[in-house]
């Protein structure tokens, strides 16, 4: 993708986390006003997200290293996350938020649409199959134990009930199990217009919750996240593909998921486990801008 189309499309997101902002400097919202919203998106449009795209993919088990190799990436990253926390004595809510800035990428919103640009149909299909049994998969279920884990040492942590009861893990389950059924049209479409709200809605949340301030504060987690984000997973991602893969499209496609900036579902995630999410919401803004130059970086590598 040459990277004027790249740019236009982390503008449009961009876009979306300015109208936050704008929300929040005109007062209509208060930066509060974002985790009822954030809590309308994990249990209502995430879901649906997930479910309309998990339902509707064509899997193609063949290319089941590519998201296997996800998986690897962000193994890397969360050894290497865990170990920068606990060396800098993060308190449990920024390690926490930490931990899900450094590792969970952007694979749909950005990966899908850079996917198809580069390489077309067989792109796309790789970068869905990544995001939904890689990278959405990881997060829905270790990224939630972790974050658990993290930010309530001092309490009974059900890792069984934890998983079990985040509602995109519930709807990608039933996507899974209900693959073979025929599902009425009407309701599939209803389903995804849902979906659609989710990119807009979680960046004005980010918006709303983004202050200059605490993106000073934290410029040096954030610059740590960042490294870890875009740096390491994909060098990671780089070599397991040279190593295991002799398919060019999927080597291209398992580092270009490596390579991109923070997921926003990781503010969502934050919420509901009560992590510092302005460290989550700094490091979705500059890993987003910083990808216009990394992205590309990565790809001439590949």
């Amino acid at each position: 993708m040459p990277v004027g189309g790249l740019v236009g499309v982390i503008a449009g997101i961009l876009g979306y986390v300015g109208i936050g902002v704008a929300l929040r400097v005109g007062r209509v919202l208060r930066p509060e006003d974002a985790k009822p919203l954030n809590a309308v998106l994990l249990n209502v449009g995430l879901p649906a997200l997930v479910f309309s795209s998990v339902h509707r993919a064509q899997v193609d088990w063949s290319l089941a290293l590519v998201p296997a190799l996800a998986w690897v990436a962000a193994g890397a990253g969360l050894a290497a996350a865990a170990l920068f926390a606990r060396s800098m004595r993060l308190p449990p809510r920024t390690a926490g938020a930490f931990v899900l800035a450094a590792v969970f990428g952007n694979t749909a919103y950005i990966g899908y649409p850079v996917a198809s640009a580069l390489l077309g149909d067989a792109g796309l299909v790789r970068a869905i199959i990544s995001d939904l049994f890689g990278n959405t998969l990881a997060i829905v279920s270790v990224g939630s134990l972790v974050a658990a884990r993290m930010a309530r040492r001092d309490a009974q942590v059900h890792p069984v009930k934890e998983i079990a009861t985040f509602p995109p893990f519930v709807a990608l389950v039933l996507a899974l199990a209900s693959k073979g059924i025929d599902v009425p049209i009407a309701f599939m479409d209803w389903l995804a217009a849902l979906g659609k709200l989710v990119v807009p809605l979680i960046m004005i949340s980010v918006g709303l919750s983004l202050r200059p301030q605490k993106l000073k504060d934290h410029a040096g987690v954030v610059a740590a996240a960042a490294a870890i984000k875009l740096v390491l997973l994909p060098l990671v991602g780089l070599l397991a593909a040279r190593l295991l893969l002799h398919d060019d499209a999927s080597a291209r496609v398992v580092v270009l998921e490596a390579s991109v900036p923070t997921m926003m579902m990781a503010v969502i995630v934050g919420h509901r486990f009560d992590l510092d999410t302005d460290l989550i919401a700094s490091a979705v803004l500059v890993t987003t801008v910083a990808a216009v130059v990394t992205i590309p970086v990565w790809q001439m590598l590949a």
